[in-house]
């Protein structure tokens, strides 16, 4: 095969993968070895993940190169935004909560936006999609059931709701989470050929206690989804 015929060769799709909610050491250390394209903190108080600034720099240290640390909140104020900014210097910025285009951009710093799918004004195709398309210059859109909790609950979401958001000239790259776990990801990648996939209580042991063999056999899944 001659090299213009090898760069013109279809190149397989790869789901990226991220992480979210490790509290220890170990836990990142296995995130990272697995092959996870990002690690996420949480800075939501009443979540059983939360880190405060001190334990997640300690984290985000761990982290090495080519590896993104996303740092997550939910309704938080600028100050404590600004503070995590300052003390766990993440790569990306995660809002969870009812934040506005304009809360979200003031930072500086890139931002993914998570939608929870049902919730009131997000109940429908058409409402998701207005919800998303506020957001054009979010860095991705990613896309968790809705639960009173704000994440991590383990529920999954229905992806037909998905479908009108992912057809959007506009729309933005789609991070997927929602229940998933090593025996629904690659359906759910089959259905929606998401950008990339967030997984927390889906490879728990505990709420907050990640399982070394359970990102393991994610990645496998996602992998093998992808070929």
């Amino acid at each position: 095969m001659s090299r213009d015929e090898d760069l013109g060769a279809a190149v397989p799709h790869r789901t990226r993968v991220k992480v979210c909610g490790l509290t220890r050491a170990d836990d990142v250390r296995a995130a990272v070895d697995a092959g996870a394209d990002a690690i996420g903190l949480v800075f939501y108080p009443p979540s059983r993940r939360y880190q405060d600034v001190g334990a997640a720099a300690a984290l985000r240290n761990l982290v090495p190169a080519f590896v993104d640390t996303v740092v997550l909140f939910v309704n938080p104020s600028p100050a404590e935004v600004r503070e995590v900014i300052d003390g766990v210097n993440p790569d990306l910025l995660q809002f969870h909560g009812e934040e506005s285009p304009e809360f979200c951009r003031q930072f500086g710093v890139r931002y993914m936006k998570g939608f929870r799918v049902g919730a009131p004004g997000q109940d429908t195709a058409e409402g998701l999609a207005a919800h998303c398309a506020a957001h054009g210059q979010a860095a991705a859109w990613l896309f968790d059931s809705f639960s009173q909790g704000y994440g991590g609950s383990g529920t999954s979401l229905d992806p037909a709701l998905l479908r009108e958001v992912a057809r959007a000239p506009e729309a933005r790259p789609l991070v997927l989470a929602g229940g998933l776990s090593a025996d629904n990801v690659g359906a759910r990648i089959a259905q929606l050929r998401p950008y990339a996939v967030d997984v927390s209580s889906g490879v728990e042991e505990a709420p907050g206690l990640k399982d070394a063999a359970r990102i393991r056999a994610f990645m496998r899944a996602v992998r093998a989804a992808d070929a």
